[in-house]
């Protein structure tokens, strides 16, 4: 839902048709008041907020929403008039996350919009497994090694991240295929040996770190 706070009855209609045809749920609010009741029962994800309203202005809305536990963290794109660069400065000094200087186009509109909501999403907690400066990133399935990017296949990067996850400790081969191919693999171990061989290719230096194990499989040891 995106909350819109405009005066001028044909400019607000305009956010609507506009915002509800780019596919977004909106309301519109003619004044501050009407405004803050309506945000006591829904918490939008956006709000478009005129800097000159009647009652309370929208710079007193935008201190009020800062400053409340509830609606501080709501993205914000004030709309300002043209000229005027103190309402644009103070505005983003008390949290706004953007602003529109009226006249706007409604596509630019939007384009701030999709913007502001893209800045403002939460982080995904990032698991980042690292030895050294090996650097596995499992949100975005990525291989850093020395600072540029490694491509790997998928068994690849399974492999590499169970020896990240577990330094130090020995793997055999048939735990290796029970973790990465999984319980119903029958296959030879030599499976194992090829995938560990093109893995250290692809690592360069840093596949040395892949240690094997006679007789017993293969490790990660982190290099001091």
């Amino acid at each position: 839902m995106i909350y819109c706070v405009e005066d001028d009855e044909s400019i607000l209609s305009l956010e609507l048709y506009t915002l509800r045809s780019a596919g977004y749920k909106v309301c519109g609010f003619k004044d501050g008041d009407s405004f803050l009741e309506a945000l006591r029962s829904e918490r939008p994800a956006l709000v478009i907020l005129d800097v000159m309203l009647p009652g309370i202005s929208g710079v007193e809305l935008l201190k009020q929403m800062k400053a409340s536990g509830t609606t501080h963290e709501i993205p914000i794109i004030m709309a300002t008039a043209k000229g005027t660069e103190y309402d644009k400065i103070q505005s983003l000094d008390l949290g706004a996350d953007d602003y529109l200087v009226k006249p706007f186009g409604m596509m630019e509109m939007v384009s701030r919009i999709k913007a502001v909501l893209r800045r403002c999403q939460p982080r995904q907690n990032r698991v980042i497994l690292k030895a050294g400066d090996l650097v596995v990133d499992l949100a975005e399935h990525t291989v850093m090694a020395g600072g540029e990017r490694i491509v790997l296949t998928y068994k690849e990067f399974e492999l590499l991240r169970l020896f990240l996850s577990s330094p130090g400790v020995a793997f055999t081969r048939e735990k290796l295929l029970e973790s990465v191919w999984g319980g119903e693999y029958y296959g030879e171990t030599r499976t194992v040996d090829m995938h560990i061989r093109t893995l250290r290719q692809k690592l360069g230096g840093y596949g040395t770190m892949i240690e094997t194990i006679r007789n017993v499989g293969y490790r990660l040891e982190e290099r001091p």
